[in-house]
C-alpha cells in the first residue's frame, strides 16, 4: 500500500487541488486562481516524469496564466459593468469565434509539430490538441465567458483518456469527474448569467 502512494502521491495531491479547483470554478468563486497556480506548477513534475511534455508545458502556462486570471476576476471591467460590481459572466461574442479558432487550429499545429519533432512524445496530436484548446478555454474562463466550459468537457474527454493510457490513474479520475462537474458548471453559470 505505502508504494502505491509512493508511487503515486503527486497524482494523488494534484488530484485533491484538481476537486477544490473545480468546485470553486463551479462556484465562480476568484480562489479558483489561488489553486490555480499551485496545482499546475505540482503537474508539471508529474506530466514531465510521464512523457506527457506538452502538458508539462501547459501546466506552465496555467501557473502563469493563473495570475492573469486572478487579475482580471479580481479588477477587469466588461462593457456596462458597474463600478463596484465584481466581473459578471457573459457569452462570448460571435465576434470573437473566428479569431479564438484560427488561434486553436495555429496552436495544435504548433504543439504538434513541437512534440512530434523535439520530444519523444508518443501522442503528440491528442497532447498538442488538448494544448492548444486549453489555451482558448482559459481565456475563456479569465473573461468570464460560459463558453469556457463547452470547452473544458472537450479538453477533460480527451485528457481522461490520455491519462489512462499514460498510467495516471488519479488524474484520469479527476478528468472524468471534470466532464460530469462542467456539464453541471454550465448549467449553474447559465442561471447566473440571468440574476
Amino acid at each position: 500500500m505505502m508504494d502505491f502512494i509512493t508511487s503515486h502521491g503527486l497524482d494523488i495531491i494534484t488530484t485533491v487541488l484538481g476537486l477544490v479547483y473545480i468546485l470553486l470554478e463551479y462556484r465562480a468563486s476568484i480562489y479558483l486562481w489561488l489553486i490555480g497556480i499551485v496545482m499546475p506548477a505540482l503537474d508539471i513534475w508529474l506530466y514531465w516524469g510521464h512523457g506527457l511534455y506538452g502538458d508539462a508545458g501547459m501546466a506552465a502556462y496555467y501557473t502563469v496564466a493563473a495570475v492573469y486570471g486572478y487579475a482580471v476576476w479580481k479588477f477587469g471591467k466588461k462593457h456596462n459593468q458597474k463600478a463596484e460590481e465584481e466581473l459578471p459572466i457573459t457569452r462570448m461574442r460571435k465576434s470573437l469565434y473566428l479569431p479564438a479558432t484560427v488561434f486553436f487550429l495555429v496552436a495544435w499545429g504548433l504543439t504538434y509539430y513541437i512534440l512530434a519533432t523535439y520530444t519523444n512524445s508518443t501522442v503528440p496530436l491528442l497532447d498538442g490538441f488538448t494544448n492548444a484548446l486549453s489555451f482558448v478555454g482559459l481565456w475563456a474562463l479569465a473573461r468570464k465567458y460560459i463558453e469556457q466550459w463547452f470547452f473544458w468537457i472537450i479538453v477533460d474527454v480527451v485528457c481522461c483518456y490520455l491519462y489512462i493510457v499514460k498510467g495516471i490513474p488519479f488524474k484520469a479520475g479527476l478528468y472524468g469527474l471534470y466532464v460530469i462537474i462542467a456539464v453541471a458548471g454550465y448549467f449553474k453559470w447559465k442561471k447566473m448569467i440571468k440574476q
